[in-house]
């Protein structure tokens, strides 16, 4: 790459795809379905394998480091969760590659001569000692590279202790075998990037393939295939937490309008019911005044009638004392007129009283009569 495309991709990094007011790279957002999530999040192993034996060549999305920058950027203020995307990408791959060697496996499972599980074990021992003297020479190296020399001294020192171990292991294992099988090449498959270690290997070539790309490549998509685990697994659960607190908080709206709308269905039905108490109140109170009405009216229409019948009576009596007064009188004038005159013409006077006394009862006792009847 040339130093002018190092400086365009440089920029494209820092500034995105708005730089200098570039409006024609702007067609596509990094949001978009065709932009590779994995290399947005910088896993993508197409990014990553560049350059090795297991190159797997362009990546069928788009890779832009301007989309990369502006996704950056707008993941500072809004979490889009594209760790999902990229994690069932790696997590693809990954599988891929455990399936592979497996295979490795069992085509050296086949084609090797069997051996007893005892010289099996030793020489597992051997490959043991080659792993960790590879990564300590890839160590030495990454130190040697830094510059930090004490360190790099101390990684050394190990180095050679594991040298020591891995010679008494393969005289082990030697004299465990005969020669001639002792001398045929015993492979082994790497379980971190499905690559063939032989069992022979020298130092150089163990750190070369330890400290290589392609298997460091592997270690770094594998570790960060965990991390992206752990951080979908937080974040399945941060939004589980807030969907079910979202949930308890329309549940609790919901509970309290069910509050609100019984509260004010029930108010009408108390308006309602003690307005029929006023009503049946002011309709019974109208009902006694009636009644006390109806009461005071009998009363004083017995009244009136006890009064009229008292005055009837009372004037009944006046007549009929009166008429008894005279009466007297007449009977009285009578008896002295009869002292003075002679018995003849007291019989005759007699005769005439009575008759006389006899009509003038008569005729009181009409006129009593058509007095009460006038009254009525």
């Amino acid at each position: 790459m040339s130093a002018q495309a190092q400086m365009r991709a440089m920029l494209d990094q820092l500034m995105g795809t708005s730089r200098d007011g570039d409006t024609t790279r702007q067609r596509i957002k990094f949001s978009d379905d065709r932009v590779c999530k994995s290399h947005l999040l910088n896993c993508c192993p197409h990014d990553v394998l560049s350059g090795t034996r297991m190159d797997l060549g362009e990546c069928l999305k788009v890779h832009d480091l301007a989309l990369r920058a502006d996704y950056e950027i707008a993941s500072k203020e809004q979490d889009f969760f594209f760790e999902l995307d990229a994690m069932d990408h790696l997590q693809s791959f990954i599988a891929d590659c455990d399936r592979r060697t497996e295979v490795a496996k069992k085509r050296l499972a086949e084609t090797q001569e069997e051996i007893s599980a005892e010289v099996a074990a030793k020489a597992e021992r051997v490959h043991e000692l080659n792993e960790e003297i590879g990564k300590l020479l890839a160590k030495v190296e990454q130190l040697g590279a830094e510059g930090n020399v004490e360190e790099s001294q101390k990684v050394m020192d190990e180095v050679e202790k594991a040298r020591a171990k891995k010679r008494e292991a393969e005289e082990v294992y030697r004299n465990s075998m005969p020669a001639s099988s002792f001398q045929q090449q015993k492979l082994r498959v790497c379980e971190v990037c499905s690559a063939y270690l032989g069992l022979h290997d020298n130092d150089r070539r163990l750190a070369d393939h330890f400290g290589g790309k392609l298997h460091l490549g592997f270690i770094e998509i594998r570790e960060k295939l965990e991390e992206l685990k752990r951080v979908v697994a937080e974040k399945q659960e941060k939004r589980n937490q807030e969907r079910l607190k979202r949930r308890e908080e329309r549940e609790r709206e919901e509970r309290e309008k069910l509050r609100r709308s019984r509260s004010h269905s029930k108010n009408p039905k108390r308006s309602r019911s003690r307005e029929h108490r006023r009503h049946r109140s002011r309709s019974m109170s109208r009902e006694r005044k009636r009644r006390t009405r109806s009461k005071s009216r009998e009363k004083r229409h017995r009244h009136r009638s006890r009064s009229s019948s008292r005055s009837r009576s009372r004037s009944h009596q006046r007549s009929g004392h009166s008429s008894r007064d005279r009466s007297r009188e007449r009977s009285r004038r009578r008896d002295r007129n009869s002292r003075d005159r002679s018995p003849r013409d007291r019989d005759r006077k007699d005769k005439k009283r009575s008759y006389e006394s006899a009509n003038g009862r008569s005729e009181d006792r009409r006129s009593s009569e058509e007095r009460e009847a006038g009254e009525i």
